[in-house]
């Protein structure tokens, strides 16, 4: 078939292994014109399946030359590569079973995605802090998933960050990242960077996904609770992911220390909620 022009930007379209053999054997069956989602599940559309490659309103676009499991690939240069980049670790978006991906850094995944969906997770946990109507504090931005569970859930503004190019180099291509939007502002950089230039009691919530504590510990420490407490506004929650580490391997009861640490910072309520800590002001 032949290639459509080369073109600086990507198409829209996303693909993995699911969707290349489901196109490859509708084909095979000659069934020409099939239903598939080019988006992770947001959408489907009809194509036309080729031996080669496939057609999507008229313009043709290859296969990719080798397909993996786990791996979604974009199209961008005439060619399909891996939604994936170096850094100073490898960044990978992962497929899931539901449609909104996961993320990898160097093999360890970032967000659930075994038993439930990446995002109707963030939905369970950001409900716990009641965001409608506030401004909400959303310190480590990832793929956006706690951002766009509080857009829905009414927050009024949401201040967000992330340190990664890479990973917000991964929200631009996840169609279920959020879009652009008024309420929301994502700043590049470590919110360790600018919590203290917050002003005193300006969130009525707070979303804290750091990654695991033996990877970013220094986002589980005293000071940055203190500083918490000083930002929220009265009565105001926190959630807290903290992960469930094997005390048995690691030495370590993470979950209690955390308690500890945000009681002393001054959230007198403090309570375990699956794989983190809801916390809460006097």
């Amino acid at each position: 078939m032949t290639s459509p022009p080369r073109d600086p930007h990507h198409a829209p379209w996303l693909l993995t292994l699911e969707v290349v053999e489901a196109l490859q054997k509708a084909f095979k069956r000659d069934v020409l014109r099939i239903a598939v989602s080019l988006d992770l599940g947001r959408s489907r559309r009809e194509v036309m399946a080729g031996e080669d490659g496939f057609w999507v309103d008229g313009v043709p676009y290859p296969y990719p030359a080798r397909v993996r499991e786990r791996t979604i690939y974009h199209y961008e240069q005439g060619e399909w590569t891996p939604v994936s980049r170096f850094g100073s670790a490898l960044y990978k978006l992962v497929p899931t079973t539901w449609g909104p991906p996961t993320f990898e850094i160097d093999g360890i995944k970032m967000l659930v995605s075994q038993g439930v969906s990446p995002l109707d997770d963030a939905h369970a946990k950001v409900g716990l802090v009641e965001v409608d109507g506030v401004d909400v504090l959303d310190t480590c931005g990832g793929l956006g998933y706690f951002a766009v569970a509080a857009l829905e859930r009414g927050a009024r503004r949401i201040q967000s960050f992330e340190i990664s190019p890479e990973v917000r180099w991964l929200r631009t291509l996840n169609p279920w990242s959020p879009g652009a939007d008024p309420r929301l502002e994502l700043t590049a950089g470590s919110v360790l960077e600018h919590l203290a230039q917050l002003p005193d009691r300006a969130f009525g919530a707070i979303l804290h996904d750091p990654p695991r504590f033996g990877i970013a510990g220094e986002l589980y420490a005293f000071d940055v609770y203190r500083q918490f407490a000083r930002v929220l506004s009265p009565r105001g929650k926190l959630f807290h992911y903290v992960g469930s580490p094997n005390r048995l391997t690691s030495g370590r009861d993470v979950p209690a220390e955390v308690t500890k640490r945000l009681r002393a910072a001054g959230f007198r309520q403090v309570q375990a909620q699956g794989d983190g800590l809801l916390a809460q002001l006097r």
